[in-house]
């Protein structure tokens, strides 16, 4: 048996009415979900506002509302809690409802623009194949030990994130790694975790949309590591300027990274190809199956929080050479014609431009760079022109397409990446709406030794238009593609 006043614990109450000593069923913020003796906690959304629907709520059954603002209407019966803050309280009472489990493991956060998912994934990868028992929250799945889940946010809401939690203490599971996104800190979806440690990946143009500017934005990253405790870690990327703001207050334990800077861990690019790279850490020369500077900060990310993690520098090492890489981070295949094609989900300014430099930075110089790029809709506008500067700078020929619309005109979409582009660079660039067909145009356009970049969806096996998602997977269509014009 729960009681209300049992998941109340640490939340900030303004005035109740009725009794907290009630037991409770579930606990639920959709009233469409509500039944006989739930708790309905009204959220205040970026689409709608939950308090509109807690007479709904009272006619499911609810047993008790948790608001911001009284309603005008008070049921016998019910008890009301008005709270500062629904997000806040929502996080800490799922916290309380599942018994706090963030406190039963190791949960390390990780945040930034990019690198999030690969390293949230690998270090998911490399502790499993250390033989521990691991977690991973992250954008493209969930996992409970080897069982999986299909992940729908980068961050969950805090009901999912407690549930799952909940289900990795019980199977087991020692450490969990999560991707934290900025909405989610926002939305104070990680309230009431306790983290073991954070680490910081880098800080670029991205969700400009929500955020109303980058110091914004970097200030909402930067409050992740202000809540860690001094018992935990906070690893960041020093050769990020903004890897030094994120210590500024934070009571964790402050340890760096860097490829370029002093920092306590360091890595060399000694090498670097196609089929990976070769890196100097700590004085040990290994080969990694991971290609680019980005992916050797994402390794050095590895590294130190698993070090942090109590883990063998040797067996870090030893581990981090049979990483492979993840799913639509620059995923690669060649054709039986030596035409290289990379899926990768940069889908922001500065993983565009990480991306083609790491290729430009390894091809001798006789190949094209043929790039397939778009930019979401209902998302970000601003990026788009920066996106199609990058894109004719660093490409020999680039197609211009849809990525997921949304609500938004693909060909307007289009039209504001297209602006970016300087005029000596029109004549490489064209405009084809549809994903397929302008992937077919670059596997078409493509000679023995090209090399063609789809970029923006990666992992993603969807396309959204006008509200209906449709299959749509780059790996496979270009797999398909290229099979069938390479005869």
């Amino acid at each position: 048996m729960i009681l209300l006043k049992d998941i109340l614990y640490k939340v900030t109450i303004e005035s109740v009415v009725g009794s907290t000593s009630v037991a409770i069923n579930n606990l639920e913020f959709d009233s469409r979900k509500v039944s006989l003796n739930d708790v309905f906690v009204a959220i205040k959304g970026t689409v709608s506002d939950g308090h509109q629907f807690i007479k709904k709520a009272a006619d499911n059954g609810a047993l008790a509302i948790i608001c911001e603002i009284l309603p005008n209407t008070i049921v016998n019966g019910i008890t009301y809690v008005q709270v500062a803050d629904s997000h806040e309280a929502m996080a800490i009472m799922a916290a309380n409802y599942y018994n706090n489990p963030s406190e039963e493991l190791k949960l390390v956060g990780i945040t930034g623009t990019n690198g999030k998912t690969t390293v949230s994934t690998l270090l998911y990868q490399l502790f499993k194949k250390a033989g521990m028992e691991a977690g991973l929250l992250s954008t493209v799945k969930i996992m409970v030990g080897n069982t999986e889940y299909k992940a729908t946010h980068t961050t969950p809401d805090s009901l999912t994130i407690n549930n799952y939690l909940r289900e990795m203490v019980d199977a087991g599971v020692e450490f969990c790694f999560m991707e934290v996104s900025s909405h989610g800190i926002h939305q104070k979806r990680t309230e009431g975790l306790n983290f073991c440690g954070g680490v910081f990946t880098n800080l670029s143009h991205d969700h400009l949309d929500y955020h109303k500017n980058f110091a914004e934005y970097r200030d909402v990253k930067k409050s992740f590591f202000d809540e860690l405790s001094g018992k935990a870690f906070a690893l960041v990327n020093v050769d990020d300027k903004n890897g030094v703001v994120m210590l500024q207050n934070t009571k964790a334990k402050k340890q760096t990274y860097a490829l370029k800077t002093y920092a306590d861990f360091k890595a060399q690019i000694l090498e670097s190809q196609f089929t990976g790279q070769l890196l100097k850490i700590k004085n040990q020369e290994l080969w990694v199956k991971l290609i680019g500077g980005f992916n050797a900060y994402n390794l050095l990310a590895i590294f130190g929080t698993a070090k942090l993690l109590g883990l063998k520098e040797l067996e870090i090492l030893q581990i981090m050479s049979t990483l492979e890489s993840v799913d639509g981070r620059f995923q690669y295949l060649i054709s039986e014609k030596q035409i290289t094609a990379i899926v990768d989900y940069a889908h922001t300014p500065d993983a565009l431009k990480n991306v083609l430099e790491t290729i430009n930075g390894i091809r001798t110089g006789n190949e094209e760079v043929i790039t397939v790029v778009g930019c979401g809709g209902d998302r970000d506008a601003q990026k788009r022109p920066v996106m199609g500067n990058i894109a004719a700078l660093l490409s020999t020929k680039v197609i211009f397409t849809s990525d997921n619309p949304r609500s938004e005109n693909p060909e307007k979409i289009i039209q504001q990446i297209e602006a970016g582009v300087p005029p000596e660079h029109y004549k490489k660039t064209i405009s084809i709406t549809n994903r397929k067909e302008a992937i077919k145009a670059a596997c078409q356009m493509a000679q023995e030794n090209d090399i063609i970049l789809i970029a923006g969806k990666g992992h993603e096996t969807y396309q959204e238009i006008n509200g209906e998602r449709f299959d749509f997977d780059d790996f496979k269509i270009a797999s398909q593609l290229l099979k069938i014009l390479n005869k």
